[in-house]
This record gives structure tokens, sequence and C-alpha cells, in this order.
């Protein structure tokens, strides 16, 4: 049973603190070098929260930056104060009404969350397990501690090319 405040009886989190980090990991995706975990997370989490009934499909609009200069469209998606963008499905070209390009002035209010934080929300409600990305983590950090524990037997001079035999002569 859902509660005014957006949380249901069982203590999960509320619809805003969900969407919150949803945008946070959005947010971020957008700059990463790697954006595909991220993407898939929060697609997860709306998925999720549109099954629950949380979250609601709008409509469609033309999507702001097209794959290949081609017009397409994007599922506008509306969770708590925020609205997000997911790729249709066969079934939203046809059942949502297009609404159009998108309206400039309509902005997501601000999210003051880290993006860790905002992962592990969202891992804890999909039961998404750590990404490779986390893994991939640790191992250069345990890379770069063993390159910082080695030592060279010489040090190289860019003058001479690098080449500290040619003194051993």
């Amino acid at each position: 049973m859902v509660q005014p405040n957006g949380s249901n009886m069982k203590g999960s989190l509320p619809i805003q603190t969900l969407a919150q980090a949803i945008f946070v990991v959005n947010k971020h995706a957008k700059t990463a070098l790697k954006p595909q975990s991220l993407y898939h997370l929060k697609q997860k989490a709306l998925v999720q929260l549109m099954q629950e009934g949380k979250a609601k499909k709008v409509g469609l609009h033309f999507s702001d930056n097209p794959k290949y200069s081609r017009q397409q469209s994007d599922v506008i998606v509306e969770c708590g104060d925020y609205v997000f963008h997911l790729p249709p499905t066969k079934e939203d070209k046809t059942s949502l009404p297009h609404l159009g390009n998108r309206l400039s002035e309509k902005r997501n209010p601000k999210a003051h969350l880290s993006l860790s934080k905002a992962r592990n929300i969202l891992q804890d409600y999909t039961g998404i397990k750590s990404t490779e990305s986390e893994t991939g983590r640790q191992q250069r950090t345990a890379k770069k501690r063993v390159q910082k524990n080695k030592t060279p037997d010489c040090f190289s001079s860019s003058f001479l090319g690098g080449d500290l035999n040619f003194y051993k002569r």
C-alpha cells in the first residue's frame, strides 16, 4: 500500500528519493566514459517504478540528440517531481500520444546526492548487484599500488634518450 509521502508500508524509500537517485545517475551517465551500466541502472529502476505504479509514461517527444541525425522520439516518464526519457518500445510508438518538441523551460529540480550514494540506492531498490565498473576500479587501484611500489633499476633521462647504459661502456 502506498502512503501519501510516496513510500510504501514495507519501509522502502520515498518516490522523491528514488527519483533524485535516478536523476543523479542519469546526469553522470551523460559524461561517463562507459555509461552503459549507469543507463542500465536508470532504465531498470524506472521500469520497476512504472510496474509498481509509482511512475508513469506521459507520451513521446522528439529527441534532442537523435542518433545518426535521424529524427527519433523518446518516451517521457514522470516520477515524482522529475521527468526522464527512455527509448520507446513498439507499443509505446502506437499507444502513447506524441507531444512534439521538448519544452526547454521544463527543468528537473536540483538533486544533492553523490553518485555513489545514488547508485547504492538504485542497486538496493532494483536488486542489481555491483557492476563490472566497480571491479574494474578495484583492479586499477591495485595496479597503481603495484606500479607505485616498483622502483626502476636506473633512472632514464630524456636528454640522453633514456639510455643510461651509454656511460657503462
